[in-house]
């Protein structure tokens, strides 16, 4: 870790302005935080981007009782930063992401080929990106602030899933040192703000429309204004003892989202989600969790199409190209 440290250090002259860039999600925001409190009076400046709004009540909530400084990428000149950062993501995650070329990459997603920066530092056996981040502020002898430290156990607590999800000793570690710097009533305060009311509408829309196929819930929204919704149900669904996978879809910005849980049972999502959309757009994840975004023109759906069809549509991709178990002869109705 030591040499990482230094490494990391030997890329900056104090000449320099650093852009970090993120897709906000509370271990994105906490890795990037870490990572300015590492480069602190090494640089001219150095600023964290969001690449999109965050819509999400409890990172909202974060970044307002943490007070934490993020700038849109859309109301800046990424040219006016010689440096460039990226931690929890690599470029392919997000076409705003892929333009720049990198000083830093830092992560805990499995690697995609053609991730390329001065120092790539990437760890999918971790369990987050905030816990690499821990280990390089203990190497650097740098006790995190309340606020640091805050964001990264949150960090740490939600990408685990408080544990549940695939996880390692060192996530442990982390997680154990920087509780004795936390606010518990903080913490618990960030946790309580997982949906807002006009949300409440998108969960009776979603357990009407549900259905289960053998093992698995399929739901599908049609047009949502934040996919985040669709994980917050993706990991409600999974609270049904009947099921070990909930496949949960919208349309966002004309694209189809779907996301990818199960209980992590000799189960892989990412994989999963790579073989039933990824040759129509983006697709990945982790064991227990994933992603697919694909443009509505490459579905070659109608794209006022009835809800059903989308549903069928999604559900008629996994089972056919993810070749999980044969579809089962009868489905349970959510309505």
């Amino acid at each position: 870790m030591r040499n990482v440290v230094q490494r990391l250090y030997q890329l900056f002259s104090h000449e320099d302005r650093l852009l970090i860039l993120i897709d906000p999600d509370p271990d994105a925001i906490a890795s990037a935080l870490a990572l300015k409190r590492l480069l602190w009076h090494r640089l001219t400046s150095c600023v964290i981007a969001a690449i999109r709004p965050i819509t999400r009540p409890q990172n909202q909530r974060m970044v307002q009782l943490l007070s934490i400084a993020l700038s849109p990428l859309q109301g800046l000149k990424p040219e006016e930063y010689n440096r460039k950062a990226l931690v929890d993501s690599q470029p392919s995650h997000h076409e705003l992401l892929g333009p720049y070329h990198y000083d830093v990459i830092i992560d805990h997603h499995p690697r995609v080929p053609g991730t390329k920066a001065r120092l790539v530092d990437i760890r999918p056996e971790y369990g987050a990106t905030a816990t690499i981040m821990t280990e390089y502020l203990r190497e650097a002898r740098i006790k995190p602030s309340l606020k640091l430290a805050s964001a990264l156990y949150y960090g740490i607590k939600t990408d685990t899933s408080n544990f549940e999800r695939p996880a390692i000793e060192a996530d442990v570690r982390a997680f154990h040192y920087l509780f004795g710097f936390t606010r518990r009533p903080l913490v618990r305060r960030l946790e309580f703000a997982e949906f807002n009311i006009p949300m409440l509408g998108y969960f009776q829309q979603a357990l009407n429309r549900f259905r289960v196929r053998h093992n698995r819930l399929y739901a599908f929204l049609g047009p949502v204004k934040t996919p985040d919704i669709l994980v917050i149900l993706a990991d409600f669904f999974l609270r049904a003892g009947e099921v070990s996978w909930t496949i949960v879809g919208g349309i966002y910005e004309d694209k189809l989202i779907v996301i990818f849980r199960n209980d992590a049972l000799r189960k892989n999502a990412g994989r999963l989600a790579l073989q039933a959309f990824g040759k129509l757009g983006s697709a990945g994840g982790h064991a227990a969790s994933a992603r697919a975004e694909v443009p509505l023109e490459k579905t070659r759906m109608n794209p006022i199409a009835h809800w059903q069809e989308w549903q069928e549509f999604i559900i008629n991709r996994v089972e056919h190209h993810g070749r999980l178990y044969p579809p089962a002869p009868e489905e349970v109705p959510g309505s």
